[in-house]
């Protein structure tokens, strides 16, 4: 695998990690009972921490990475492992 492509392939699970991590041990004005400013959404975030999303969302895209990596080096799971409804075969006869 060329460099660029795991680049790529590494900021993709990172964004997708970012998704996952984003909700985790937010909460809100209402659940702190912090007081809200005027014109404030009452859905904002009272306790966001931005520098503990980043290492969170690196540290699971790093290791969801490597897993992918290493699967991709030694062949554990393929297609033919993955292909319940034996479609590799049928196509074949077509």
């Amino acid at each position: 695998m060329q460099l660029y492509s795991v680049f790529a392939i590494y900021v993709l699970f990172w964004v997708t990690a970012a998704f996952i991590v984003l909700p985790i041990g937010i909460r809100s004005h209402h659940e702190t009972g912090a007081k809200m400013i005027e014109g404030q959404d009452e859905g904002a975030p009272a306790n966001f921490r931005p520098w503990r999303i980043l290492l969170l969302t690196t540290l699971l895209a790093t290791a969801a990475f490597g897993l992918f990596y290493l699967n991709y080096i030694y062949g554990w799971i393929d297609m033919d492992t993955i292909d319940f409804f034996h479609s590799r075969e049928r196509m074949k006869d077509v």
